[in-house]
């Protein structure tokens, strides 16, 4: 598929049918969904699926939430600066960048 025809089918769904999605259909979201880039890819992501009780909590919270003009909080806090696993992440992406456009770590220039 060419990326304009992709670019174009997409679409952003803000209204859901009440009708469970079957977990085949949720396993395959999920391994399509590793893919997908992450910055420097640091991989800050967790996924955690949830149904009934979980989901009907976290639904009313949420609607709670946002009919009192709460703030969004973000699940993970963007930094200019990765700390653990996600800057090792980062730091292993770039090294294999560099390596593969043959510039030497020595080379501040180039790596910059």
């Amino acid at each position: 598929m060419e990326f304009s025809q992709f670019a174009q089918s997409r679409r952003s769904a803000r209204g859901f049918l009440d009708k469970p999605v079957p977990r085949s259909v949720v396993d395959e979201i999920l391994e399509t969904a590793k893919w997908a880039p992450s910055s420097y890819n640091t991989q800050t992501w967790r996924v955690h699926a949830v149904t009934g009780d979980v989901l009907d909590k976290i639904r009313k919270g949420n609607t709670e939430n946002t009919l009192a003009g709460k703030p969004h909080v973000r699940d993970f806090p963007y930094k200019e600066e990765y700390e653990g696993i996600h800057r090792q992440r980062q730091i292993d992406v770039a090294i294999q960048l560099f390596e593969a456009m043959g510039i030497e770590r020595d080379d501040k220039e180039k790596r910059m």
